[in-house]
């Protein structure tokens, strides 16, 4: 774990936050270089990737790729610590990360960086891994539920972690070992074709919550043919809105979280922050 602080690199400074003292969940908020409180910036909520059993919101690496990312993008951002399997199994991340987000709807004006240089009409959700698994879930949760003072304008999905029954191209290979850790994080699901799981076979995903998704995958992958699928799976549900899947060639999984100062990285935050600020 590192502190919040001013970094050195990027002059992104950041702070952490209690989201909700009862349930134990807490954030990192960032904010970039000379914001004006007259223009406001777009606020990307972010939840981070680890299987839902590892990582933090305050890890190291993950701090460093928030930094990054709030500076080439110029952004606002929230990066939510939500409770861990096996301990917290799911649905319990959803569940914490759904409160953070009620917690910017209803709540987030008592923040002063929120209030001040962030625009919650232009809000983002992103996450890489389990997290873009995270955000997709959200978006479906924003789709179908009355979330006042916000408005959901995107949603960005880095390598996200989905599965199902039936394998698709390479996965065959590595399949018995994504469903089995399917298994160990959600123990009351009863297959890997429930929704969470594999969102082709959620009945609510026409009512996605916003009409525009980024969806990276990278060639060595496992879980490159999922985030295709998954761009199918919206298009045909009747949702309406525009998919892009980047595929990144020689990368693997979650390359921008590992690997920050990598040209693939780099090239992402670009085109991230094209998204973001559209």
């Amino acid at each position: 774990m590192v502190p919040p602080s001013i970094d050195p690199l990027t002059n992104v400074q950041s702070k952490d936050i209690i989201i909700s003292p009862e349930n134990n969940i807490s954030a990192r908020l960032y904010l970039p270089k000379n914001p004006d409180p007259h223009n406001k910036l777009p606020l990307l909520v972010y939840f981070h990737g680890g299987a839902f059993l590892v990582e933090s919101a305050f890890s190291q690496k993950y701090h460093k790729h928030l930094n990054l990312l709030v500076k080439e993008a110029n952004v606002v951002a929230l990066s939510v610590d939500y409770r861990l399997a096996p301990e917290h199994p799911l649905p319990i991340a959803y569940e914490d990360s759904w409160l953070a987000l009620k917690w910017v709807s209803a709540e987030s004006e008592k923040e002063e960086w929120i209030r001040d240089y962030a625009d919650l009409n232009r809000l983002y959700l992103g996450g890489d891994s389990a997290g873009g698994n995270i955000a997709h879930k959200l978006a479906i949760l924003i789709g179908t539920e009355l979330l006042t003072g916000i408005k959901l304008c995107g949603v960005f999905l880095n390598c996200p972690f989905f599965g199902g029954e039936v394998a698709i191209g390479d996965e065959v290979i590595h399949k018995s070992y994504t469903d089995n850790l399917w298994r160990y994080v959600s123990p009351s699901a009863i297959g890997c074709d429930e929704p969470w799981i594999n969102p082709g076979m959620d009945p609510g995903l026409s009512s996605f919550g916003c009409k525009r998704v980024l969806v990276y995958v990278a060639e060595n992958d496992m879980l490159r043919g999922r985030g295709w699928y998954y761009k199918e799976a919206l298009e045909k549900s009747g949702w309406g809105g525009e998919v892009e899947v980047v595929d990144v060639e020689g990368e693997v999984h979650v390359f921008s979280v590992n690997f920050p100062d990598g040209k693939s990285a780099m090239t992402m935050f670009k085109r991230l922050a094209s998204f973001l600020n559209s």
